[in-house]
């Protein structure tokens, strides 16, 4: 492979991404959460690699200024959002960030006049002007962000820790153009793809399809399952030691019934709940089974999406956009 600036920028980026992807998967599996401090630290090799390779392609200021205007957009799930009443009160973070939104809309609107030559179908097309068409891409990273930053706000996107790697994804590789590919067939390419992030959640929740045999296979060695009954928990759920229900990540499925002729049983709930107990209602809860002498009950455990974004950049990087290989094995 030949070692070309955009070669190398492109496997930098690679590298950036599964660490602080990894790192956070990380920290997401055992705490269910990763801090904002996070987010902060690893967006600073994302936007210098950006701006170096916004260098290299020979960027103008209203490139720069309009790039500067989608990490400030992306910046608000972080830092939240500034106000001109705080800024009057003195806040020195909300003046900051003020300046930065407004330097971001003179670039914006003086790169859509310089080049508005260049419309959208070119930039598709791999046509016009080369500076128009970086233009268009780099202003389009805001619509990224926004749309990410929608579905988290409609609750589309359940973790806000999702929705920021999702959007840091976005820093990291702006555009295809920016992605090394090294698997990636010419058909693939002439493909429209989806914006990168986004092929990194489909390739992240084709992951998912491979839990209910894992799950199986686990419970089938542990010989958890005893009856068909057990098989509509089995798919996506386990059994744990009750004693461990409440130190662990896990819904618990469950719980006792009291009968009409007032005898007490237990039942196991197919599915998780939609709002999860607090730490009280579930302490009585396994206090219910314990009087009964349960000793080991179904949980469901709490997956977080990172774990499963994670191992998606491998495919990610290497092949592309997964709805792009559809479409050209269709073609």
């Amino acid at each position: 492979m030949e070692a070309t600036n955009e070669a190398i920028l492109g496997w930098t980026r690679v590298a950036v991404l599964l660490l602080g992807m990894g790192w956070a998967a990380w920290m997401d599996h055992k705490a269910r959460r990763v801090p904002n401090e996070h987010w902060v630290v690893w967006a600073k090799p994302a936007i210098f690699i950006w701006a170096l390779d916004l260098m290299v392609q020979g960027a103008d200021w209203t490139i720069y200024f309009t790039a500067a205007g989608a990490v400030a957009y992306a910046s608000v799930a972080v830092f939240g959002r500034p106000t001109v009443r705080d800024a009057i009160a003195g806040s020195w973070i909300d003046r900051v960030f003020l300046l930065w939104y407004l330097a971001a809309l003179v670039g914006v609107v003086a790169g859509a006049l310089r080049y508005q030559s260049t419309s959208p179908m070119d930039v598709l097309l791999g046509d016009g002007d080369p500076l128009g068409v970086l233009w268009w891409r780099t202003f389009g990273v805001f619509f990224i962000v926004f749309f990410i930053d929608a579905a988290w706000r409609l609750r589309l996107l359940h973790g806000g820790a999702d929705a920021k790697a999702l959007m840091w994804v976005t820093l990291v590789f702006p555009s295809w153009a920016t992605v090394p590919l090294p698997l990636a067939s010419s058909d693939v390419a002439s493909v429209v793809s989806l914006p990168v992030s986004v092929a990194l959640l489909i390739w992240g929740g084709l992951a998912f399809l491979a839990i209910p045999f894992i799950m199986m296979a686990r419970n089938i060695r542990c010989g958890f399952i005893r009856g068909f009954g057990d098989l509509k928990l089995a798919w996506h759920a386990s059994m744990l030691p009750l004693d461990e229900v409440e130190q662990r990540h896990v819904w618990l499925l469950s719980d006792t019934i009291e009968m009409p002729d007032g005898s007490v049983q237990v039942v196991h709930h197919a599915r998780a709940p939609r709002i999860t107990p607090s730490s009280d209602a579930l302490a009585a809860q396994v206090h219910r089974l314990r009087e009964l002498g349960v000793e080991r009950v179904w949980v469901s455990f709490k997956m977080p999406l990172l774990v499963f974004l994670f191992p998606a950049v491998l495919p990610l990087v290497l092949l592309g956009d997964p709805t792009a290989l559809f479409l050209a094995w269709m073609m």
